[in-house]
C-alpha cells in the first residue's frame, strides 16, 4: 500500500510540475503577445502622428499658394496640381512656362520640409504621379488610348522629376532626394469623377506629389516578428 501511495504521489508531483511548466509557458507567450501589441500600437501611433504633423506643416507652408497654383493638399498628403492648361500642352510632355515657375517656387520649399530632421528618417518615398483622362483622340479609344496615355503620363512625370532635381536650391539635398523620389505614369487608371459618376476629364489630367512614410514598414516588421 505504501508503495502504491508513493507512486500516486510521484504521479501527482510530475503532473503539478507539468502544469506549472505549462503555466510558465502560457505566461511567457502572453508577455510576448503583449509586447508585440504594444509595439504595434506605438508604430501605428507614430504613423498617425507623423502624417498629421506633416499635413499641418505642408498646409502652413503652402496654404496661400495652392489657390493661385490651381492645386490642393489632401489629408492623404498628396499635393495635386489640377489645372491642365497650366501644366502641359495637349499630348505633350514638356513643362509649360507657368508650371516651371510654379515648380521653381514649390519644390525647394517642399523638399526642405521633407528633408528636415523631423521627417527625413521617416520618409520612404516621394512619388511624382502623372494622370491623364481616358481620352486620346476621336480615332483612338480603349486599350490603344490607355497605352498612349501611359507613355504620355510617364514622359510628363520624367520631365517634372528632371526639372525639380536640377534646381540649384535643392543641390545640397540632391543625393537624398534621388534616393527617395520616383516618377510614376499612371495613365487613366485613376480618373476623377463628377457627382453623377461620369469622368471629369479636366480634373483627371493632373500631376501629384505624394509622400509615403516608413511607418507601414515598421508595422510590417512587428507583424513578421510576431509570426516567428
Amino acid at each position: 500500500m505504501t508503495g502504491l501511495m508513493m507512486m500516486f504521489l510521484l504521479v501527482a508531483i510530475v503532473f503539478m510540475l507539468k502544469v506549472e511548466s505549462d503555466n510558465e509557458r502560457v505566461n511567457e507567450l502572453r508577455s510576448i503577445a503583449e509586447r508585440r501589441a504594444e509595439q504595434m500600437k506605438q508604430a501605428a501611433r507614430l504613423y498617425d502622428e507623423t502624417r498629421e504633423q506633416l499635413y499641418r506643416d505642408l498646409k502652413k507652408e503652402f496654404e496661400f499658394d495652392l489657390p493661385r497654383w490651381k492645386a490642393r493638399l489632401d489629408r492623404d498628403l498628396a499635393i495635386r496640381f489640377e489645372e491642365p492648361e497650366i501644366l502641359f500642352d495637349t499630348g505633350k510632355a514638356a513643362l509649360k512656362p507657368r508650371f516651371i515657375t510654379i515648380l521653381d517656387d514649390f519644390f525647394p520649399r517642399y523638399a526642405r520640409i521633407l528633408s528636415s530632421a523631423r521627417y527625413r528618417d521617416s520618409i520612404e518615398e516621394i512619388r511624382i504621379e502623372g494622370h491623364t483622362s481616358t481620352i486620346w483622340n476621336a480615332q483612338t479609344a480603349g486599350d490603344a488610348a490607355y497605352f498612349k496615355n501611359m507613355e504620355l503620363s510617364q514622359g510628363r512625370t520624367r520631365t517634372t522629376l528632371e526639372h525639380v532635381l536640377s534646381l540649384p536650391a535643392v543641390a545640397d539635398e540632391k543625393a537624398w532626394l534621388i534616393a527617395k523620389m520616383t516618377a510614376n505614369g499612371l495613365s487613366s487608371s485613376r480618373p476623377r469623377l463628377n457627382a453623377d459618376g461620369s469622368e471629369n476629364r479636366e480634373a483627371s489630367q493632373r500631376v501629384e506629389f505624394r509622400v509615403r512614410t516608413n511607418a507601414e514598414q515598421r508595422i510590417g516588421e512587428v507583424l513578421r516578428a510576431a509570426q516567428r
